[in-house]
């Protein structure tokens, strides 16, 4: 069958890759896709919001699965439009993906299903979110409540700078209308992990931990981005603890959501602190985390697709997940500016790396060909994701890949899984 998947960055070419070796499929489609998928599926220039172009675009290729990789047409309802006109879609309708796009929405779900979240109060008047800001003990966090690519998270160590936060938001509308709705909550303490897992409106089957790393500079500094590095597995969440958050977290916010008459279908992401109290829910996302999926996926060794035709199909339950006894650990290349801005046109050497290094893989994300040249096209450039027994070797194997990676202005981390120690048998 063809498979299409839409979505243009580091997470769709992981799903792209992993499609390319399933037994079920003769061909996988991307649209709009990137430089690097460009070389292994076939690229349709439609962009993930068009919606009537995407929609014409199935019925040309007539896919076996749709699989929807961005928060943004999921709430848009790409999901919807598509199984009404008789596709199979990995990926939520619009009233579930709600739990990414607005952050009261996931509020108001969690607390009604009981699940364990921050407090918080919400504002769409600035002066009254300025006075609140008066009544309040620091830290705290603001927070936009739309889709703000996930940079919409402000921590305000004290009042000043929760003040600035809010013009940020209000006054200078950085986020857009994502911003001139916002969430002040709780500051939790702990450590933070993302758990994903596969829902078919009824069975879930939770994915390997994933720990994500969101500021720009090392030793968390500086602002939030998209993510710029990621480790799997966690050693602190351990698959006990998996099993508790899967029916703390997932298990009720599905059934709340059922309970409201909205099925979900397609991946349900927690991003979670690990408090002193137990684990807390920071944020939902409604579909593969970006740079989780690109450390998850290398270690899984089921068929992707048949699992997610499962998630489609409602037979979840038939399937059990398979892992690599691997470590993965992905790093993010980043264009001069980000996130504040990106830089494109920047000619990018030493790809041929790819395929030429054991155990290592690297994902486009924002790159495009020009004259025959591979250049930057975007924030987040390249995930470079490498596998090892250990993550002392996993580490080493993505760094020295980096190392090989040049363009002007180039942006990474060096503390990326520096932390975990694995624990051998």
């Amino acid at each position: 069958m063809k498979v299409l998947v839409i979505g243009s960055g580091g997470r769709e070419h992981a799903i792209v890759r992993k499609t390319l070796v399933s037994s079920l499929v003769a061909e996988v489609h991307c649209a709009p896709g990137n430089a690097g998928i460009a070389h292994q599926a076939i690229c349709h220039s439609i962009s993930d919001s068009d919606i009537p172009g995407l929609l014409g675009l199935a019925k040309r290729l007539d896919p076996g699965l749709v699989v929807i990789g961005p928060e943004a047409p999921l709430c848009a309802g790409l999901g919807d439009t598509l199984r009404d006109a008789g596709y199979k879609v990995f990926g939520p309708g619009r009233e579930a993906a709600m739990l990414e796009g607005s952050k009261g929405f996931a509020k108001e779900v969690m607390i009604a299903a009981g699940v364990p979240t921050a407090g918080y109060a919400r504002f769409i008047e600035y002066q009254r979110a300025m006075a609140h800001l008066s009544a309040i003990t620091y830290p705290v966090v603001v927070k936009a409540n739309g889709l703000a690519a996930g940079k919409g998270v402000i921590i305000a160590e004290a009042m000043a700078e929760a003040e600035d936060a809010m013009r940020t938001c209000f006054i200078d509308r950085s986020f857009g209308d994502a911003g001139l709705d916002v969430l002040v909550e709780e500051c939790l303490v702990g450590h933070e992990c993302s758990v994903l897992a596969l829902c078919d409106g009824e069975t879930i089957l939770p994915l390997e931990p994933a720990q994500d790393y969101k500021r720009i500079y090392e030793g968390d500094h500086g602002p939030n981005t998209g993510g710029m590095g990621c480790y799997s597995p966690v050693p602190r969440v351990p698959s006990q603890l998996v099993d508790e958050i899967i029916d703390m977290v997932h298990r009720p916010t599905v059934a709340e959501l059922a309970r409201r008459g909205i099925e979900f279908k397609g991946v349900l992401y927690a991003g979670l602190m690990l408090t002193a109290a137990g684990p807390r829910v920071l944020e939902f996302n409604t579909r593969f985390g970006d740079p989780e999926t690109q450390a998850i996926l290398p270690r899984l060794e089921n068929d992707l697709v048949e699992l997610m035709l499962a998630c489609a199909d409602g037979t979840l339950s038939a399937h059990k997940l398979h892992w690599k006894d691997e470590c993965c650990v992905t790093v993010i290349m980043a264009s001069a500016g980000y996130p504040l801005s990106s830089s494109k046109g920047d000619v990018i050497g030493g790809l041929e790396l790819d395929g030429g290094l054991p155990g290592v893989e690297v994902f486009h994300a924002g790159t495009a060909e020009e004259d025959g040249r591979l250049i930057t096209n975007g924030g987040r450039v390249l995930g470079i994701s490498a596998l090892d027994r250990s993550f002392k070797g996993a580490r080493a194997k993505a760094y020295d890949a980096v190392g090989k990676v040049s363009f002007d202005g180039r942006q990474f981390r060096r503390d990326i899984a520096e932390e975990p120690a694995r624990t051998e048998g």
